[in-house]
């Protein structure tokens, strides 16, 4: 399946938000995630199915200033 995740398309085997999270290496409950500019919680990722063509954001934080 083929997604847009922060920017970038990825051709990617997942069929929910956290399985994609887990696919691409990110780990944590500090994640903030959004697919196609709707917020989706950390307690919904696993129900959330993944379609063709989604746009996905994921944020992690940055230290310094």
């Amino acid at each position: 399946m083929k997604l847009i995740v922060n920017g970038q398309v990825c051709d990617v085997s997942a069929k929910s938000l956290e399985m994609l999270l887990f696919e691409l290496g990110f780990e944590g409950d500090w994640l903030a995630t959004a697919v196609n500019s709707e917020l989706v919680r950390a307690t919904e990722r696993n129900s959330h199915s993944l379609k063709n063509g989604d746009r996905i954001e994921i944020l992690t934080p940055k230290q310094g200033g």
